[in-house]
């Protein structure tokens, strides 16, 4: 187990530095320069002016020679070494303030965003899934199936752009858009993410719910299943204690190729919802041309979901006794 963890880990190196050099190219392939963004933002449009401009930012060299500098690999202008590689993910062009104190002011709210959604996913999704495959083909199974298509089809930016409209259209009430920290207020904090948090969840949960119902249908006609029923065990302690923990091992596979998607998801609303996290800055760092902070971003971004893969993989292992990695 150890060995695989070891080479999980730094084959995780290389793909970082493959992700790293695909952003840096992709965010310049965005008409316009971070530049030609300042100098538009100031009313000014003199050459020389410009020329410094990015003389002082460091867009005066080469593509590959800006990412090889914010790597770390490459000295900077004043021949010091100062990049990713020194654990220094760079300065943000406009703000003029560390990416990684951005990071830490902005990730938390998006962290917890994420994490409720996800809880309430699997609140959703693992009983109404398992409910389903002990009732197959009747009411219950229909009603449960056809909510999961529901929650598959409905786009989560129509549903959060209703939960502000609709209260305040029926009900004269705007929710809560003021953002409150939970160091501040826990409970106003609460108030304020659950319903962003409840929409993510909601639409995650479709395709859980679904997985897991097909899953344990197939684990309940095995053979050790139907011994467990001609023990005479009851129906909660076959689903629980016999079946449940082998069918979720597709579900946790589908849960971790659902968190690119919960990311993304969490860009939308905390755009709809007015929540400072890192959906709203990495939007802003977009339209900016904030190259550093779009790439420090991106980068955390890819070691955070590499790692979460690798929790899963080994999981596997919790799961099922027949798995061993070496």
């Amino acid at each position: 187990m150890r060995a695989y963890i070891i080479r999980r880990l730094l084959l995780i190196i290389p793909n970082l530095i493959l992700v790293s050099f695909v952003i840096a190219v992709l965010i310049r392939l965005i008409p316009g320069t971070a530049v030609d963004a300042m100098l538009a933002g100031a009313g000014a449009d003199v050459d020389l002016d410009k020329a410094a401009l990015e003389h002082a930012l460091g867009l005066d060299v080469s593509l590959p020679q800006q990412w090889a500098r914010w790597m770390g690999v490459a000295p900077q202008a004043d021949g010091s070494f100062s990049g990713v590689l020194q654990g220094n993910l760079g300065i943000s062009l406009w703000q003029k303030r560390p990416v990684i104190e951005l990071l830490g002011k902005y990730w938390p709210i998006t962290l917890e965003i994420s994490v409720i959604g996800l809880i309430i996913a699997q609140l959703i999704a693992l009983p109404i899934g398992i409910f389903s495959a002990l009732r197959q083909d009747t009411w219950g199974d229909y009603v449960g199936r056809s909510f999961a298509i529901l929650l598959i089809s409905i786009p989560s930016f129509w549903v959060a752009t209703l939960a502000i409209l609709i209260p305040v259209i029926l009900w004269d009430y705007m929710p809560p858009l003021m953002f409150i920290r939970i160091s501040d207020d826990i409970i106003g904090n609460l108030k304020m993410v659950i319903v962003p948090s409840t929409i993510l969840g909601m639409a995650l949960s479709g395709m859980t719910m679904r997985m897991t119902r097909t899953t344990m249908l197939e684990v309940m006609r095995q053979d050790y299943i139907r011994t467990a029923w001609a023990k005479g065990l009851r129906e909660r302690i076959v689903a629980s204690r016999h079946a449940l923990k082998n069918a979720l091992i597709p579900v946790i596979s589908i849960i971790g190729l659902q968190l690119p998607v919960l990311i993304g998801g969490t860009v939308i609303i905390e755009q709809i919802f007015s929540l400072p996290g890192m959906g709203r800055l990495i939007i802003s760092a977009c339209l900016r041309r904030d190259y550093t902070l779009v790439s420090g971003i991106m980068f955390v971004y890819a070691i955070v979901l590499m790692l979460i893969n690798l929790i899963v993989d080994l999981s596997y292992a919790y799961m099922d006794p027949r798995v061993r990695y070496s």
